[in-house]
């Protein structure tokens, strides 16, 4: 067969494999999942009437941290845009994974506080 050149494979297994692999440790938490104008083919993750309209960063670390978590600022991405909406800046936060709590779960936790800080903030 010429013309075919094959990798050599201990080349490519020799790399670091953890250079290519997620971070597991953390739970992404983008503020679309909680934006009530958005479809859950854009991002939404939740029923409508729990979601709020145009979530803020803020909104989101202030209801993290009413759930127990403590976001540092590298753990914070305000100029990160979501797969679903490539074309509009979105931000996220990762919190560390607990074993105990499920991604859908703490993402139902947080909505909650958020639906609470909005409802007392306009009044």
């Amino acid at each position: 067969m010429k013309g075919i050149k094959i990798w050599n494979i201990d080349i490519l297994w020799r790399h670091n494999k953890s250079d290519y692999l997620k971070d597991y440790d953390y739970v992404i938490l983008w503020l679309d999942y909680f934006n009530k104008n958005l479809s859950r083919t854009r991002g939404r993750k939740l029923k409508k009437d729990q979601a709020i309209f145009d979530p803020t960063l803020s909104d989101l670390v202030d209801a993290a941290k009413e759930c127990g978590y403590n976001p540092q600022q590298e753990q914070i991405n305000d100029g990160a845009r979501h797969p679903r909406r490539a074309f509009v800046k979105s931000a996220y936060i990762a919190l560390p994974k607990k074993e105990a709590v499920k991604k859908n779960t703490l993402i139902l936790n947080i909505a909650q506080k958020m639906k609470n800080r909005t409802k007392w903030s306009k009044h």
